[in-house]
């Protein structure tokens, strides 16, 4: 039995358009602790923002740039949802929006278990969390606050600029790294392998860091790999569930992230794709064509992004039901 019954209660996506003034968003079984807001109608920014660092605080994906402070973005999380002021860019009137929400563990608390001290707002459930610290120039340990060893770890350096590094080591089992502002393939980088209660990093001293860590989780979760094909007979990959949302990444050649979700396209095919390291409208195309099925994906596209034959290709997927309740849409 999965331990994770309910994905709605964890992980969901809302979309909404944009009024212009301020309004509630709504629709959660919960309230969020991370949420990725990105404009389907118009070319702007992914932004990001968590409960640790604080609701007004944005990062955005496809930059390289500092934190800022934006008072007309979100300005709060709600027990169903999150608020928003009167922002042109995440609220622009008539323009409309989709929302991917995590839970972890509200504004976080302090965590010793590394080199580094962290703050960490952690779900041991559902294998998110959410942790800020701050570098001294060297290599260190980080607590993440899981308890089991994440599959993917991706950190921004918060005060200045610098690129969203995004690391794994289900490659080859060695810690690879690319970034989600870039389309630039996987490469070695010199950490070891996450623990259960540690990753390593190092950046700049004194620079304050985000990281958000991600564990597969049975029937709620799965970050793996896949080989592609070229084929539009693409292949099928097992997740176990019946996915929500799906991110993938060419990790051997050079691509763009993709992000389809089953609250934009309701049915079969998923072709409507959204870019991390891109500020684009919503294209659905060619492109990104995948099945969602009820124990995974099956791959519909020969592009290379999501299917160039022989190279390696890295996903991260969310449920909308276990494979025990799921059916195939």
């Amino acid at each position: 039995m999965p331990t994770i019954t309910k994905p709605n209660l964890y992980f969901d996506v809302v979309t909404y358009t944009g009024t212009g003034a301020t309004q509630t968003i709504s629709g959660l079984n919960f309230q969020p602790d991370f949420v990725w807001i990105k404009s389907r109608s118009a070319a702007t920014d992914n932004k990001l923002t968590d409960a640790v660092r604080g609701a007004t605080k944005g990062l955005i994906s496809n930059s390289t740039g500092a934190e800022t402070t934006d008072s007309t973005g979100i300005t709060a999380f709600t027990s169903s949802g999150f608020t928003l002021g009167s922002s042109s860019v995440y609220n622009n009137s008539g323009a409309t929006y989709v929302a991917w929400c995590w839970k972890a563990n509200g504004s976080g608390s302090s965590n010793t278990a590394g080199q580094i001290t962290s703050t960490v707002s952690a779900s041991t459930t559902s294998g998110f969390s959410i942790v800020t610290f701050t570098t001294d120039g060297t290599t260190k340990t980080v607590g993440h606050g899981l308890g089991v060893k994440p599959s993917l770890v991706i950190v921004k350096v918060r005060n200045g600029a610098g690129s969203w590094i995004v690391m794994t080591d289900i490659i080859n089992g060695s810690m690879q790294y690319g970034a989600l502002n870039s389309t630039a393939a996987f490469a070695s980088i010199g950490y070891s392998a996450p623990t259960s209660t540690v990753f390593q990093y190092n950046d700049n001293n004194g620079n304050t860091q985000v990281a958000y860590c991600f564990a597969s989780i049975e029937g709620y979760s799965k970050i793996g790999i896949y080989t592609g094909n070229g084929s539009a007979d693409g292949p099928m990959v097992f997740t176990g569930m019946r996915p929500a949302y799906l991110l993938v990444k060419n990790a051997t050649s050079s691509g763009d992230w993709i992000v389809v979700d089953a609250k934009r396209n309701t049915y079969n095919m998923m072709d409507s794709g959204l870019q991390p390291n891109g500020a684009y409208a919503e294209a659905s195309n060619q492109n990104y064509r995948f099945d969602f099925l009820s124990n995974g994906f099956k791959v519909r596209t020969t592009n290379l992004e999501a299917n160039q034959s022989g190279n390696t290709i890295i996903f991260m997927a969310f449920a909308e039901a276990p494979q025990k309740f799921s059916l195939a849409r």
